[in-house]
Order: structure tokens, then C-alpha cells, then sequence
């Protein structure tokens, strides 16, 4: 006598993922992008690369009309409006402010801010006659600061070590660096790096989640050093990758 159960058939295991791409980035061509301290010289400048490449631009100011004014004279459709009008009105949000104004200007567009990826670009230093040094916040970085400030928001950090007078130099066409970028998600990092590409000559390059982004920010104390020297406007590239 023959035992007539059919042999289950094996289900086939299933074919492995193809890793994803590192330059495999979104298209952020579509988004609205506000930059916090927009009238500031590293805001400014960051706005008017953004917007000369095609990117929708909002620089935010404690004075709607100050931040309309530079606005005006940024060009390429930015346009110009209170901090919390330019919070409200964007999906992208870079914070670009002064470190003796940051803790209080997150503090007060907690709800503005909720909901939107943040992008901390701020390098808390001192000064003093030896030069530029790092400080360290109580939440170990800047990046750190906003996410404990902003716990309804994404943040990401990046910009930190572009030069505000290279930015703003409208006779210069490229900006030759990389940007570093942080941050706990990988599709936020990715959005923040298809924005700096955006820039010709901009890269942005992965470099840890917000925990790593002390010595990010710190390092700008260095870039100081260099440029004093030097007489130079130092940015950084990243090799072999």
C-alpha cells in the first residue's frame, strides 16, 4: 500500500533586496523652503543659492518687513515674511539664526514648526583673543537642542560649513564642498542632501544621526582658523566617496 499525500510543494524563499542606492535622492523640486534668520548673512546666502536654483524660497525675519525688504533684494522669487508665517507656509525648514537667539526662536514656533522637517545649520562658538572655539550645549549639540525643543518636528542637521560670503557672492557660480549631513531618518537626510546638490557644486554626504553632530559644528571653529590664516573661504570635501 502507497501513501498517496502529495508532497507539499517548498515555497521558494525570496529573492534578496538590492541595496538602495546612496545617490538614489528624491526630487525636492516641488518643496517650499523657509529659511529662519533669512536676513542674516549665512541665511541669505543660503536663500539666494537655493532660489537661483529653482527652489521656492521663504526667509523668515522677527520683522515681516525687514525680511521682505532683503527679500526684494535677494531675488529669484524669494519671498519674505515674519518667522512664523515662514514656519507655517513651508515643508522644509532651515534654522539659520544666531546660537545666543536659537533656543528661543525654536521655543516660540514649536507649533509653526510641528509636523515640518527641521534643519538645523547653527554652530554654537565663543570668541574670544585666542579666535574661534566650540561650546557645547547641555544637549550636546545645536541639532540636539532643537530636536529636545521641537519633539513634533524631523530634525536633521547640515550647512554648517559653507562660507556666508562665498554664498552670497553673486559672481560666483559654484560653491566647491560638500555638506555634511545628520539626522535620525534616512528619507530626511536624503531630502536635506537632494536640496544641497541642488547647488551647483554642492554634495551632500551622510555623516551620522544628530548624536555626531557636535563635532560637525565644532569643526566650523577650525574652518575659521584656516580662513584667517589663509586668507581663504575653506570648505570641505569628503574623498572616496
Amino acid at each position: 500500500m502507497t501513501d498517496s499525500t502529495p508532497t507539499p510543494t517548498p515555497t521558494p524563499s525570496p529573492a534578496p533586496r538590492a541595496a538602495k542606492d546612496p545617490w538614489d535622492l528624491p526630487d525636492v523640486s516641488g518643496l517650499v523652503v523657509g529659511v529662519l534668520g533669512g536676513t542674516g548673512d549665512q541665511g541669505r546666502g543660503l536663500a539666494y543659492r537655493l532660489a537661483a536654483a529653482g527652489q521656492q524660497v521663504i526667509i523668515g525675519s522677527r520683522a515681516a518687513d525687514r525680511a521682505q525688504a532683503v527679500a526684494a533684494e535677494i531675488g529669484h522669487g524669494v519671498q519674505g515674511a515674519d518667522n512664523a508665517e515662514c514656519a507655517r507656509r513651508s515643508d522644509v525648514v532651515i534654522v539659520a539664526v544666531p546660537w545666543d537667539g536659537h533656543a528661543k526662536t525654536l521655543e516660540s514656533l514649536r507649533e509653526e514648526l510641528a509636523g515640518k522637517l527641521v534643519v538645523d545649520c547653527v554652530n554654537p562658538l565663543g570668541f574670544d583673543k585666542k579666535g574661534a572655539y566650540a561650546l557645547k550645549p547641555e544637549e550636546g549639540s545645536a541639532a540636539e537642542q532643537a530636536a529636545a525643543l521641537l519633539p513634533d518636528s524631523r530634525v536633521a542637521a547640515a550647512f554648517h560649513h559653507l562660507s556666508a560670503v562665498l554664498l552670497k557672492d553673486t559672481s560666483i557660480a559654484e560653491i566647491d564642498t560638500d555638506v555634511m549631513v545628520l539626522g535620525e531618518e534616512r528619507a530626511d537626510v536624503e531630502i536635506v542632501q537632494a536640496l544641497a546638490g541642488r547647488i551647483p557644486g554642492m554634495r551632500g554626504v551622510f555623516a551620522g544621526r544628530l548624536r555626531n553632530a557636535h563635532q560637525v559644528e565644532s569643526l566650523v571653529a577650525n574652518l575659521i582658523s584656516v580662513n584667517r590664516r589663509y586668507k581663504a573661504h575653506a570648505g570641505l570635501r569628503v574623498t572616496d566617496v
